[in-house]
């Protein structure tokens, strides 16, 4: 390791030395001069990343420096980046270090699979940089405890990139559901695919210019495998997320959206459920929908297949989806939005605010752009709408499901000290057997 600290230090000195930081005339003429921007570097130059990139070098960001164990994604990011500079001084890496250990960059975005988003984003967290890490935040429920642990000891930003907060169909659908127009909600159905599941790929020959050992990283190291990681520049995203080593299936995938969207409905960020059950009929790897998080007034969250998120209340209902939403009161449709023929999601939304929201007394956090929110609480230092909390909580909730598919056991947990609870659950679901030098 010491040996390691060197070597990056000297590429990082020489890297300096050789390679001036030249900006052209238009970014020195623009409104913000360059000292003024939040300089920022990216690991994981997937498809995922190379959209966020685009989008927050449109909000005036300065991007610096990309990582990626693929060669051809890295110097692909690197590229584009020099092109929309004009410059020729993007560095690339295959070791996130090199960016997270860099203190010319005030904040790094996290776009890797999820095995690897809490090392990353606890070691920019202790090297002073504010974070934008993809969803779900954490592997398991372990990390989640230690990543917001970090925010606070190291008085950091961080957002999750959980971006449906930021969408106005799914803030007004909770906003409905938070001041009590559907009454006491009974249950919250979530449809967001199958739980995670063991990885049984078959090895394949790996060609060159892949770092096939750093990919796999804090997770076991297996035989190298296209569908975990096509190699080069494609256009979808991989299906390591599908396996429980790398990720949690849909559970997480999805579950890091809808079952988020859930919490903020029921006004459950700062704590969660206290119970997670699996499927009444429940078959180890076979059973795919029908587990439920069970809250201390008895509301349940259930995997099902349906709307997206569906707020069943004794009052009505309120469903919400991407561009989505319907809302029933006392068995009224009062305004809906599914498909084209309906009119247009807007004019539903209005409908819904006029009619019930006028008078609200809970009004929600309001993000209009979820990159524009993280970038404006690094200026103002408050916490941004999807932070470390709110990130982290929603990922136990999506674990919990997860275990309970992987167990078989109802799991009681305690939300207080997230931890489980009446002598259920075993410790070791909690984490994970930690690879080589990759701890958390």
């Amino acid at each position: 390791m010491a040996k390691l600290s060197k070597r990056r230090n000297f590429i990082k000195s020489a890297a300096l030395a050789s390679a001036p930081f030249i900006l052209p005339s238009s970014i020195w003429a623009a409104k913000t001069k360059p000292n003024d921007r939040v300089v920022m570097g990216f690991i994981g130059m997937g498809k995922q990343n190379n959209g966020l990139l685009n989008n927050f070098i449109a909000q005036g960001i300065q991007a610096i420096a990309v990582c990626d164990v693929d060669t051809k994604r890295r110097l692909n990011a690197q590229q584009t980046i020099n092109k929309k500079y004009k410059n020729s001084d993007c560095q690339a890496f295959v070791d996130f270090r090199e960016i997270t250990e860099n203190k010319n960059i005030d904040a790094v975005c996290i776009a890797t699979p999820d095995h690897w988003h809490s090392v990353i984003t606890i070691s920019a967290l202790k090297n002073g940089k504010d974070v934008y890490c993809e969803k779900p935040l954490t592997h398991n429920i372990h990390e989640s405890v230690e990543v917001i642990k970090a925010v606070e000891k190291n008085k950091r930003i961080l957002q999750t990139g959980s971006m449906q907060r930021s969408s106005s169909e799914f803030r007004i659908a909770c906003e409905l559901v938070r001041n009590g127009v559907i009454g006491k909600i009974k249950n919250v159905d979530i449809s967001v695919g199958d739980p995670g599941r063991p990885c049984d790929l078959k090895k394949e020959d790996i060609e060159p210019g892949l770092n096939w050992n750093l990919w796999c990283g804090p997770a076991p190291l297996r035989g190298y495998s296209s569908i975990l990681s096509p190699r080069g520049i494609h256009n979808h995203f991989p299906a390591w997320r599908n396996y429980m080593e790398y990720g949690g299936g849909m559970i997480t995938d999805w579950g890091a959206h809808h079952i988020d969207i859930a919490q903020w409905g029921l006004g459950t960020d700062d704590s969660g459920p206290v119970e997670a059950k699996p499927p009444e009929k429940w078959e180890k790897w076979k059973s795919k929908r029908g587990a439920q998080l069970v809250y201390s007034d008895g509301t349940t969250v259930t995997h099902k297949n349906g709307f997206g998120v569906h707020f069943q209340g004794e009052d009505g209902d309120v469903k919400v989806n991407r561009g989505r939403f319907a809302f029933i009161h006392k068995g009224k449709e009062i305004a809906k939005f599914e498909k084209r023929e309906d009119g247009s999601l807007g004019s539903a939304l209005q409908t819904a605010e006029k009619t019930f929201l006028k008078d609200g007394k809970i009004k929600l956090y309001k993000s209009n752009h979820h990159i524009r929110d993280f970038l404006s609480s690094i200026e103002t230092r408050k916490k941004p709408i999807t932070n470390e909390i709110v990130g982290g909580r929603s990922a136990i909730c999506c674990h919990l499901m997860n275990q309970s598919y992987y167990n078989g056991e109802v799991i009681k947990w305690n939300p207080k000290l997230n931890n489980f609870s009446e002598k259920s659950g075993n410790p070791m679901w909690l984490t994970r057997n930690y690879r080589g030098i990759w701890k958390v």
